[in-house]
């Protein structure tokens, strides 16, 4: 994907950071306050926090802007510089840094491999010779969903940026420990000088808004899980209800109840329930302060619950008894 010509595209960084053992509470709270700091500039649309995984042992920060100049004057204003004079005493190293420039899609629930090598302007094209053999090799890969590419940005970054898409973690790394990139590895051995960061978009497809025409970043894996919770509370009575006068096995009730339930909770509890009911607490605007969004977000949750928990009570004890 040529960048160069899009001038006025959403702009992304993501940022990679490995945080000393014990220190990850602090770091938290100091990247809350880097994103409050970013949210409050010209061009912000949204920033996206990862914790590590099996396969992503960094954290993973990613922010949006709407342009590159935008996101340029963020990453180099004095404000980012002070917080990142406090933000070195957490973190084990320096982190890595990758600018995308490009028209972004919806966000999508797949792991995607961001890799960054540094390039000879003279070897441009075998460069991308051996990209393009790379990237046929890896779509014959169980799971494989595709592959972007972007040129160096003057001025910001001089790496040229790759990013490739997987349905699951199991899927990437069966490729990235693959024989067949390894050998391909070995082939570009010029160009070896490089970084990889996976991301992993867990509950992705369930959580995906669009706002001001562009992807609004994935809550926190805590807010995921209550969120879902908020959503299978009802789904899984209101079906147990439904089923119980099937006298279903056990064994025959759980795979049909949890297929259902399942179905039930992608295409109707969390895009029509869940994702309305809770949209300000998932996807705080720019700016709010995180413990006001999250006494009105829990209250919101405790407030459901509650109210699901009498309806519930009084279906099954007042007006109607399972069988």
């Amino acid at each position: 994907m040529d960048t160069d010509k899009h001038d006025d595209a959403v702009a992304t960084a993501i940022i990679g950071q490995k945080v000393l053992p014990g220190r990850e509470g602090a770091y938290e709270a100091w990247q809350d306050e880097v994103n409050a700091a970013a949210a409050r500039y010209p061009g912000y649309l949204g920033v996206e926090v990862s914790r590590p995984t099996p396969l992503q042992p960094e954290w993973v920060v990613v922010y949006r802007f709407d342009s590159i100049p935008h996101l340029q004057a963020w990453i180099n204003s004095a404000t980012r510089q002070q917080l990142l004079e406090v933000g070195d005493t957490y973190l084990d190293g320096p982190g890595t840094q990758r600018v995308l420039s490009g028209h972004t899609k919806a966000p999508d629930p797949l792991v995607t491999a961001v890799i960054t090598h540094r390039v000879p302007p003279d070897r441009v094209d075998d460069f991308l010779t051996w990209q393009r053999r790379m990237s046929e090799a890896e779509s014959r890969f169980e799971g494989f969903r595709g592959t972007e590419m972007f040129r160096p940005i003057e001025g910001l970054q001089d790496e040229w940026t790759t990013l490739y898409r997987f349905d699951s973690a199991q899927h990437l790394d069966a490729w990235i420990t693959s024989t067949e990139r390894r050998e391909l590895l070995a082939e570009g051995r010029e160009f070896s000088d490089f970084q990889l960061t996976a991301i992993d978009n867990s509950f992705g497809s369930w959580f995906a808004f669009e706002e001001n025409g562009t992807a609004a970043p994935a809550p926190s894996e805590t807010k995921t899980a209550i969120a879902v919770w908020v959503g299978l509370y009802p789904t899984v009575v209101f079906l147990t209800l439904a089923l119980s006068p099937l006298h279903m096995p056990f064994w025959l009730g759980m795979l049909v109840g949890n297929l259902l339930s399942s179905l039930l909770m992608t295409f109707l509890t969390m895009p029509f329930y869940v994702n309305r009911l809770l949209k300000r607490w998932l996807r705080p605007p720019p700016g709010e302060p995180p413990a006001r969004n999250n006494r009105i977000g829990l209250g919101i949750v405790a407030a459901a619950t509650v109210f699901w928990v009498v309806v519930f009570f009084l279906m099954t004890t007042q007006i109607w008894t399972l069988p």
